[in-house]
């Protein structure tokens, strides 16, 4: 056997070797896993698959078809005993009831306000005037839209057409759509539309005028552009996406239609996964675009840099009279007010935040400018403020929605997927 054939015959054993160790340790690994002597241990049995020798479960790399098929129980053997199956209760649960308020939109032509629950997954409607004072109990909603025909999961943002008041609500996580009901739907009602979206949609805003619904998507970070009529696998009429974009994980978007302009805000980290090596990490910004605007676009001006004070932030709210843009700034604590021609690191005009404001991780905004009020959706402590449109600094709400009790902290789970036991501390540590 000639030197260069001797070389390739030992990279191929040395290959072979490697691969078949690698099962083996994956193999003992696995049967270490489930296999204890600790017969107080219970495990998950599964039937396997072989994949080029090695063995794994058949469940790898699928996933279940909704929430509710990975909700069902799952069959657990006791090793110590002959096989059987348990439907075994736990010994205790950690779980917040209350509902988590994420997205407020007010129909000022109804007067009522609506509210999205991103815990409980429903809809809340209640009257624009409700107040719940300090000792009262959690204000009660006129109607609200739930349960498993309405498709609502894990969804980001609520809002209303204001022409003929039907109602959107976009999911952004394992549902990847937007749902639209008519007005006055109560209860678990099925949508009349239920357009399919891609993942981790965020945001929404609609030009009645020209019947286009924006649609922020986190990543890979684009706006989707359809018609607001669109329904089943209706694609979008447009995209901004790409490179010159400078969008980077998008949440919040806004429209001012008078100006025909649209704002979209940015958390800053950024990948694609068609590009190797592309991730980067920037300041969290607000990217200004025409509003009609399509594909790899640059946009026309940028807010960013540490004087915006921008930190996680999520839902926009325009106005057109003063050409104020509300920002809900999450982990800023605070609703930033920025001037709509601003660009480059400015700082906000205005700043709502402070402990009387009872502001806590804000992540809805929506301005009232019929009625000159300024409401905020607090996933921090169930509740929706409203202030004056012009309020500045620590300011008392004029009025509080709450969906549990006073001074109530929210766990804030959201998509938890992991948890981690600190015995030296005895807590545990949830992953949001």
């Amino acid at each position: 056997m000639g030197r260069k054939h001797y070389r390739s015959y030992r990279r191929k054993v040395a290959v072979a070797a490697a691969f078949a160790g690698l099962c083996l340790f994956g193999f003992a690994a696995i049967r270490k896993w489930f296999v204890t002597t600790d017969s107080a241990r219970l495990v998950s049995v599964q039937e396997v698959q072989t994949v080029d020798g090695c063995s794994l479960p058949n469940s790898y790399g699928s996933s279940p078809a909704n929430l509710l098929a990975a909700l069902e129980p799952p069959t657990v053997y006791a090793q110590d005993t002959a096989t059987q199956e348990l439907n075994r209760a736990a010994l205790r649960e950690l779980m917040d009831t209350a509902p988590s308020f994420n997205s407020v939109f007010v129909d000022t032509a109804r007067n009522e306000v609506y509210i999205q629950d991103a815990n409980l997954w429903d809809i809340r409607v209640y009257n624009r005037l409700s107040n719940s004072k300090p000792g009262d109990p959690p204000t009660e909603p006129r109607r609200t839209i739930s349960g498993g025909n309405t498709a609502i999961q894990f969804n980001a943002t609520v809002m209303v057409d204001p022409g003929n008041g039907d109602i959107y609500s976009n999911e952004e996580d394992i549902g990847d759509s937007i749902v639209v009901f008519a007005n006055r739907t109560t209860g678990d009602a099925k949508p009349i539309r239920h357009l399919h979206v891609t993942h981790r949609a965020q945001s929404m805003a609609l030009d009645s005028a020209t019947g286009d619904l924006f649609l922020s998507i986190s990543y890979p970070p684009q706006v989707a552009i359809y018609k607001s009529t669109a329904d089943d696998e209706d694609r979008p009429v447009r995209l901004i996406e790409g490179p010159k974009t400078n969008l980077s994980d998008v949440h919040g978007v806004a429209l001012d239609t008078e100006n025909k302009l649209l704002y979209v805000n940015s958390w800053g980290d950024y990948s694609d996964f068609r590009v190797a090596g592309s991730t980067r990490f920037e300041p969290a910004s607000i990217e200004v675009f025409r509003e009609d605007a399509d594909g790899d676009v640059a946009p026309i001006r940028v807010i960013q840099g540490p004087k915006t004070q921008l930190d996680w932030p999520g839902a926009m709210s325009f106005d057109p009279d003063t050409g104020d843009l509300y920002v809900a700034n999450d982990v800023g604590q605070s609703v930033l007010v920025f001037h709509g021609n601003d660009q480059g690191d400015v700082a906000p005009s205005r700043v709502i935040k402070g402990p009387k404001t009872h502001l806590s991780h804000p992540i809805g905004v929506f301005a009232d400018t019929k009625n000159k009020e300024l409401w905020a959706a607090n996933f921090g402590n169930s509740s929706a403020t409203v202030y004056p449109l012009t309020a500045n600094g620590d300011v008392a709400p004029l009025r509080i929605i709450r969906g549990a009790e006073d001074n109530k902290v929210s766990l804030k789970f959201g998509k938890s997927e992991g948890l981690a036991y600190d015995t030296k501390r005895d807590e545990i540590l949830v992953p949001n």
